[in-house]
């Protein structure tokens, strides 16, 4: 590594890291109860005189920042397994419909629950949506199969997500009152609602799924040369691909689990990742991936809920105004290039 590689890694991580300090304050501070930084700090570091402004931050602001902190970064490495699993660059958990598979499945272990009066676990939700991910990616698989340009297989994947969508939509027409308003709520894409136990349980998942990937940036690496050149290498293929498969699932099922579906975030970031470093490895692009999905998804929930306050935007949408454009310049740059 020459040394104006390594001050470009360096000033990108430290870019990167100031910037998700920033937007942690800043939607710490954030919301119908203005607080001085004075105060965020008395308060972040021993409890508050105010018992509100206590439970505001502790049990409202900080589980909803940490949740996007986490699910953003998850999202946005599922987005870049994906992207390497196809070798395409806007292959991502929305786009593919895996994140609709998700949520049809949670949508109806939801309605079939709650109608019996009984409330799914954290864990029972992550199951769920994993399920309906590999249900997807299963369709997805089969696409693959059968067609020669990926184009045709992101139309099929598109394709998907649409039924998913559609078949959700009838179960919450035709499920009761008081569970079409959680339904409706969770299906948009939110972090609102979020305890410290749904924070430790996403954070054990995908902590252990993104360390995972860490230590197999040496066969990605391989395998974005070539399946020859890393079967070369010794990499496994057959075994590797269903580990990309899985670990990409599970991350992005965690993430429909708790937030709904979120869209773009998995296809944009790891291109703004690559694009910030100036190289693909991914020894650096994950960790990158990670730290720009939490960056990306703390601005977006910021916008969510400040823009038209108190009214609150579902983050999907924020997200896909940002992201949108993104992918739309990665397909008309290669397309040129092509």
């Amino acid at each position: 590594m020459n040394k104006k590689a390594y001050a470009r890694y360096t000033v990108s991580f430290i870019l990167l890291g100031v910037l998700l300090a920033i937007l942690f304050l800043w939607n710490i501070n954030s919301g119908s109860v203005d607080l001085s930084a004075k105060e965020i700090l008395h308060i972040l570091f021993q409890k508050g005189t105010d018992d509100t402004s206590y439970n505001i931050v502790w049990q409202i602001r900080l589980p909803r920042i940490l949740a996007a902190v986490i699910l953003g970064g998850a999202l946005s490495v599922s987005g870049f397994l994906l992207q390497t699993f196809f070798g395409n660059p806007i292959a991502g958990p929305y786009v593919l419909g895996i994140s609709s598979g998700s949520k049809l499945v949670v949508s109806l272990v939801m309605v079939f629950l709650l109608g019996r009066s009984i409330i799914i676990s954290a864990a029972g939700m992550i199951v769920a949506a994993f399920v309906g991910a590999m249900i997807s990616m299963g369709f997805v698989l089969l696409v693959s199969r059968k067609v020669e340009r990926m184009s045709m297989l992101v139309v099929s994947g598109v394709m998907i997500g649409y039924i998913c969508s559609a078949i959700t939509d009838f179960v919450v027409t035709f499920a009761d009152d008081s569970n079409i308003v959680n339904l409706h709520n969770w299906s948009l894409g939110s972090f609102s609602g979020m305890t410290w136990n749904n924070v430790a349980v996403m954070g054990v998942v995908v902590g252990i799924a993104v360390l995972i990937t860490f230590f197999m940036s040496k066969p990605i690496g391989a395998y974005q040369l070539g399946e020859v050149y890393a079967q070369n290498l010794g990499v496994n293929i057959k075994v590797f691909r269903i580990l990309l498969i899985l670990i990409s699932s599970v991350l992005s099922a965690c993430v429909t689990a708790f937030a709904g579906p979120i869209s773009f975030v998995g296809i944009a970031v790891p291109h703004l990742a690559k694009s910030l470093l100036k190289t693909a490895k991914p020894i650096l692009v994950i960790p990158a991936c990670f730290l720009g999905g939490a960056v990306f998804c703390l601005f977006c929930d910021l916008i969510a809920r400040t823009v038209f306050a108190p009214t609150e935007l579902s983050i999907s949408s924020v997200t896909a105004i940002f992201g949108a454009p993104i992918v739309i310049y990665v397909m008309i740059r290669r397309q040129k290039s092509v």
